[in-house]
């Protein structure tokens, strides 16, 4: 049996005909069997979708053929099922939320370290490691050395970094991310600021895992991944993390064995937010979900893998 691919891409592209270009994209997914979710903006487009060798590779083509995304480059790694549900494609205003205007992230590839000389340049003590990424992606892995911004959302960033340069200096900065798209545009937003000596992971963590031997590695934990294989470890596979069904968190083994754990319903960090309507909605979705599951079929209400 072939094993899935799962591509991950971006591109910030003028795409001023976005909102046209999203039927026929969804179409040609569906006629190959390609599942995942891909955003279209005026910015670009970003997606991660998975499927077999042929469709992705016409997915992939069919991307290609927007105007300026001729050089488009994705990162592929492998699953034994596939780790979505459905094919969406969404109209975006940002294919990545910031929320700050008047940046340019199509100019942001100027600024780009490759995974073979990043060590070099976060093990320099001038440099200033961010990591950009959310709180609970931070929490199960990062780079030796960074600063976790202790974010909800991106759209915290900007103000986190004001503030963190109001405190100190920043001349070298380096920042990653887990595919690279989040960097584009906080190269962008720091160079708005003001910063010229900023630097980013090209690929982000996933190439450097990729890419990067274990024993030369400075990365430390896993990474959590958008999609149900919820985290990968070097060579881009799979991680030991789940996900919480009803709080998108990764959890663990020890989690799982808590009593505030109930598969799909809660986990020790969202048990206390659920009132007693919303965890009973919650307990007949993983009912169905396993009826569906006894019958062979797919439950359409199944759970999905955040993206971003």
């Amino acid at each position: 049996m072939s094993r899935i691919v799962i591509a991950a891409f971006y591109k910030f592209i003028p795409l001023a005909d976005y909102a046209a270009r999203r039927a026929p994209l969804a179409a040609l997914a569906q006629k190959h069997g390609v599942f995942g979710t891909i955003l279209l903006a005026a910015e670009g487009f970003n997606g991660t979708i998975a499927g077999p060798r042929g469709g992705i590779d016409a997915v992939l083509a069919h991307l290609k053929t927007f105007p300026g995304a001729d050089d488009l480059q994705w990162k592929e790694s492998f699953a034994d099922k596939n780790p979505f549900y459905r094919m969406k494609v969404r109209l975006k205003k940002e294919i990545v939320t910031m929320g700050v205007a008047g940046i340019a992230p199509e100019k942001s590839h100027e600024h780009y370290v490759r995974p073979d000389d990043w060590n070099m340049l976060i093990s320099d003590p001038e440099t200033v490691l961010i990591d950009t990424r959310n709180d609970y992606e931070v929490s199960i892995g990062t780079f030796d050395g960074a600063i976790n911004p202790n974010i909800k959302s991106f759209r915290e960033f900007p103000a986190w970094f004001k503030n963190l340069r109001a405190q100190k200096p920043l001349s070298k900065v380096a920042m990653f991310c887990t595919g690279g798209i989040r960097c584009e545009k906080t190269v962008a937003f720091l160079r708005q600021q003001g910063v010229d000596e900023v630097y980013h992971l090209q690929g982000g963590i996933l190439k450097y895992l990729e890419d990067v031997p274990e024993n030369e590695s400075l990365w430390r934990g896993e990474c959590f991944v958008f999609d149900n294989r919820v985290s990968v470890g070097h060579d881009l596979e799979k991680g030991s993390y789940d996900m919480c069904h009803a709080c998108r968190m990764p959890i663990t083994q020890a989690d799982k064995a808590s009593p505030y754990y109930e598969a799909g319903v809660s986990c020790p960090a969202c048990h206390a937010a659920h009132s007693d309507k919303k965890r009973r909605a919650l307990q007949e979705r993983q009912k169905q979900m396993r009826l569906a599951a006894a019958r062979g079929q797919t439950h359409l209400g199944a759970p999905q893998g955040k993206h971003s």
